[in-house]
């Protein structure tokens, strides 16, 4: 189609073996994207990158190679407010799957009811993108209505650059997801001030986290050895709010492109005990997602 746009990301590296490391029956990953057909689903004119095709049954194929029974989408920045190629990746029947969506500021009731109905349980607030979209202010005054669909917040959120974050997010009087680590610099370690911060918000009850996307926070590809002690007191902090996702197909990746079974396998290294990594994969996400 000649309004198709070429790619400017790299795409997903197809799996070519399992992960080490078993998971158990109901594992989740609470973090993923679809991405076209690009003449089903177009990109937003101002788009911050164009992905190369990430459909549902490659998500699906990878979920199985990986042993997760159960997946979440998120809505990628790039499609804005539509969310229909995430719908239709919910309601294909392929997999058990929830959404995470994007809204308008004035979002109607009849739209947020047509999300739930396709498995939504909850809406992402971009703090940290190019793209511009909803407001820490607009998510004040959308908070009242998720809550009311038994619906959560979830923030990408650049901590070091917003030390006030703290403060704004902790005053939420509904369930937040906080994802990729907050931005927060592995290099710096557990003891720099914005993820004291980001420790502090995930020791408050209604404040969850999901420990993913490590290329966000660190260049040590493939195993981000100085990410290991940041997940590790994260889930010290807040062992029955931590979650696990893949953040495939890891738009965010560029250079450092991951295999996922790799991915999957430094959860044992982030996660050691395995009854807490089954709270990670498989009891948490149940309670948060509705699964």
């Amino acid at each position: 189609m000649s309004d198709t746009r070429s790619p400017n990301i790299p795409g997903f590296r197809p799996a070519t073996r399992k992960p080490q490391t078993r998971f158990p029956a109901g594992a989740t990953d609470c973090h993923a994207h679809v991405f076209g057909p690009q003449d089903r689903f177009p990109y937003l004119p101002q788009a911050a990158y164009i992905a190369p095709d990430a459909l549902t049954t490659d998500y699906v194929a990878m979920l199985k190679n990986n042993g997760c029974d159960r997946g979440v989408l998120v809505q990628p920045s790039v499609y804005g407010t539509d969310n229909s190629c995430m719908v239709d990746a919910l309601r294909s029947g392929l997999h058990q799957l929830r959404g995470i969506a994007v809204v308008a500021a004035d979002v109607s009731d009849r739209e947020l009811e047509d999300l739930h109905s396709a498995g939504v349980r909850g809406v992402r607030i971009n703090l940290a993108s190019e793209t511009e979209g909803l407001t820490l202010a607009d998510g004040v005054r959308l908070a009242p209505r998720l809550k009311a669909l038994g619906w959560h917040l979830q923030f990408y959120l650049d901590m070091p650059k917003m030390p006030e974050a703290e403060e704004k997010l902790s005053q939420l009087k509904i369930n937040i997801v906080i994802d990729h680590f907050a931005r927060c610099p592995a290099a710096d370690g557990v003891t720099a001030a914005p993820f004291q911060s980001l420790l502090r918000l995930v020791s408050r009850d209604n404040c969850w986290a999901k420990i993913m996307g490590p290329y966000f926070v660190s260049q040590n590809a493939p195993l981000y050895p100085e990410v290991t002690p940041l997940a590790r007191a994260m889930v010290a902090a807040a062992p029955d709010r931590i979650v696990w996702g893949t953040d495939w197909p890891h738009p965010g990746a560029r250079a450092l492109m991951p295999e996922d079974d790799v991915l999957a396998d430094l959860l044992a290294q982030w996660v050691p005990d395995e009854q807490q990594r089954h709270k990670v994969l498989v009891d948490n996400p149940a309670r948060l997602y509705g699964f």
